[in-house]
């Protein structure tokens, strides 16, 4: 059985070798020496959010502090495309449910999208609290998945920021695909940017924008289109806002080698 993750709060785990001592503190140490009552002799692995994971050894508990003794430090490699998840805000929990989905099956990066049909708006207070409820949905599915990268959630965009977003992306390499019922594409046969080999070049992006429980509008459709973007249809089924994007991100993965 995989160790469970735990997020360090900051500092460069990369700088630290086998036979180390770390401690875990703050908000992960109390959750692991309080709340989950890790003993010594337990493994676990603290990751920082940017590639790096410590697998380590407890060697001892005190209150909210954990002493780790650092076995092995792993740096996972930088994706060669960044796939990022465009999700139209909806209602309920619905939009929180795809941005954990997602980031459990693979998903770089995560951009809030107000869609025309968007039921739920971001404005003021409520923008930033609830941005803030991503943000820290995204840390709990990395560490359900054990993963050791922290996807980024961006700020709220508008469809003309989309619009943007998509033309840069398009313009560096990358590609953005909006899913629509109505697209003639499959998945299957979007064209993939071709992933960078690493070192200076940054990666491209590949953008998966998926509309709210009303649909993407005509206009928005064209807006992107317009940008660069491609629309593509992930089957013979309407699925959820909830779940296309999570559906979508896992047939990419594949399609990317991240799952061979």
């Amino acid at each position: 059985m995989s160790a469970p993750v735990f997020l360090a709060d900051g500092g460069a785990l990369g700088a630290l070798g086998p036979g180390d001592l770390y401690v875990l503190d703050g908000a992960e140490g109390r959750h692991a020496g309080v709340v989950q009552r890790r003993g010594p002799g337990e493994r676990l692995d603290v990751v920082d959010g940017a590639g790096t994971r410590l697998r380590c050894v407890v060697a001892a508990v005190e209150g909210g502090e954990v002493r780790l003794r650092v076995e092995e430090v792993v740096t996972e490699a930088a994706p060669g495309v960044v796939l990022t998840l465009v999700q139209a805000l909806a209602k309920g929990d619905r939009d929180e449910l795809a941005v954990e989905a997602a980031v459990e099956v693979g998903v770089d990066a995560v951009v809030p999208w107000q869609a025309d049909r968007s039921v739920v708006v971001w404005r003021g207070q409520r923008a930033a609290k609830s941005r803030a409820k991503w943000v820290a949905t995204v840390r709990s599915a990395v560490k359900q998945a054990r993963r050791a990268c922290l996807p980024p959630v961006a700020e709220p965009v508008t469809t003309r920021q989309l619009a943007g977003r998509v033309r840069e992306a398009v313009a560096a390499g990358g590609a953005a695909v909006v899913l629509h019922e109505d697209a003639t594409t499959a998945l299957a046969d979007v064209t993939l940017p071709t992933p960078s080999a690493g070192g200076p070049v940054e990666a491209p992006a590949l953008l998966v924008v998926v509309g709210p429980e009303g649909g993407i509008s005509d206009a928005e459709v064209a807006a992107l289109e317009e940008a660069g973007a491609v629309t593509a249809r992930l089957g013979p089924h309407v699925l959820r806002t909830s779940t296309a994007g999570p559906v979508a991100v896992a047939l990419l993965s594949e399609r990317l080698g991240r799952w061979a």
